[in-house]
């Protein structure tokens, strides 16, 4: 438990401080006064704060997330500006500072801050997958849901079986074979079809088999010989198990070409199937009038260090790392398009007031724009509470 939350940490440390940077960098590049760097969300006092020339840099209790306050940004989080209205007055200090508000700059200088950080988790998204294709040979398989063609790379698709239920003291049991075992083959005779493995286990009834399995949660294959029972308990089956198929799809960088893009094909590729994956989803519980298909595709930080969690375990060292680099790089690309949306409180939604601005030549209300941003960043708090509800209920209740 506890490496997994020292993990957890370290990978949302690394994409929150990414995003925030390219923020930071893009301001202290055009000059913008950046009053405060805080990891995590500063709903109560910093448990650790340093200030260094003109910028605080703080660490906050709740650590999910992060932001970058720009002197001048906005009344919903950003800094404010407080100089004196007579202009005789103002000293050189705060109309120096005027100059370097964040209100202040070009449009497309306040653009390009706003998307700095989106631009970096995308960056560190492509290093990632660089990395881990490099280490699997530029070959990777993904669950297959729904109908999807990846683009820019040679794909083949497969049916496998998985293992969802053993009953006790039964074949499968005895051999070892634990839930969600993916069977690789029988007797030496690749399983790609569910009707396949179904058959063979009722032609070999009472008989001798050779079993070859992959145990999912630690990657580990194992071999076993087992005898199909020909009366079996009622509504037990020949093994005593319970499966259901699975369609993979195999993706492989081949040619020059292919390797030389996958570190950008690659996360496109994962994005536009999630968010195909999610309609396919979202479609399903439509028909069924039922929540749980989405809420249960859909997770979040509890969920993700479950996750963690389940990759630490992974007794081949080259496999668990991969797999977290893989994780990793999912989640920086996932942060970078969610980030995108023009969702108020998000970098999105302060890209769509500027877009707004450009278009319309003129700039909406500050303090109407902050209460819209902080309307968004309240819902985007409730709506990561019942996220967390749900993961805890899901992954540690039932």
């Amino acid at each position: 438990m506890i490496v997994t939350i020292i993990v957890f940490l370290l990978i949302l440390t690394v994409l929150v401080l990414i995003h925030e940077a390219g923020h930071y960098i893009m301001a202290k590049k055009f000059g913008i006064k950046v009053e405060e760097f805080g990891f995590g969300f500063p709903l109560t006092p910093a448990i650790w704060q340093m200030k260094k020339g003109e910028t605080v840099y703080s660490f906050y209790p709740v650590l999910i997330g992060g932001f970058v306050k720009l002197y001048g940004e906005d009344d919903a989080g950003g800094g404010k500006v407080v100089v004196k209205k007579d202009k005789k007055e103002k000293s050189e200090e705060n109309t120096e500072d005027e100059k370097r508000a964040f209100y202040a700059q070009s449009l497309g200088k306040r653009i390009t801050v706003v998307i700095a950080g989106v631009f970096m988790n995308a960056l560190l998204a492509v290093v990632i997958f660089y990395i881990f294709l490099i280490m699997s040979n530029f070959k990777t398989q993904l669950p297959l849901i729904g109908s999807f063609h990846f683009f820019g790379v040679d794909q083949k698709i497969s049916t496998q079986v998985v293992i969802s239920e053993i009953e006790k003291n039964s074949p499968a049991a005895k051999a070892g074979i634990t839930p969600f075992s993916t069977i690789e083959s029988v007797n030496g005779q690749p399983i790609t079809q569910l009707n396949t493995f179904a058959q063979l286990i009722k032609d070999h009834a009472g008989q001798s088999i050779t079993i070859h399995w992959q145990d999912e949660k630690t990657t580990t294959n194992h071999t076993a010989v087992v005898i199909p029972r020909i009366h079996p308990p009622k509504n037990q089956g020949a093994l005593g198990v319970a499966f259901y198929p699975v369609r993979t799809v195999t993706l492989s960088y081949d040619t020059p070409a292919q390797r030389l893009f996958s570190g950008f094909i690659h996360p496109a590729n994962l994005m536009a199937y999630n968010f195909v994956a999610l309609g396919y989803l979202i479609n399903i519980s439509v028909q069924e009038k039922n929540i749980a298909p989405v809420s249960e595709g859909v997770s979040g930080p509890v969920g993700i260090g479950y996750v963690v969690g389940s990759i630490i375990q992974i007794p081949n060292v080259n496999e668990r790392i991969m797999q977290l680099l893989n994780l990793t790089g999912l989640l920086s690309i996932s942060l970078a398009i969610f980030n995108i949306f023009p969702i108020p409180g998000l970098d999105g939604g302060r890209l769509l007031f500027l877009v707004i601005e450009g278009v319309f030549k003129k700039k909406v209300d500050p303090k109407v724009e902050g209460y819209i941003h902080s309307i968004g960043m309240a819902f985007m708090l409730l709506l990561l509470l019942l996220i967390t509800i749900k993961d805890v209920n899901q992954f540690f209740i039932h």
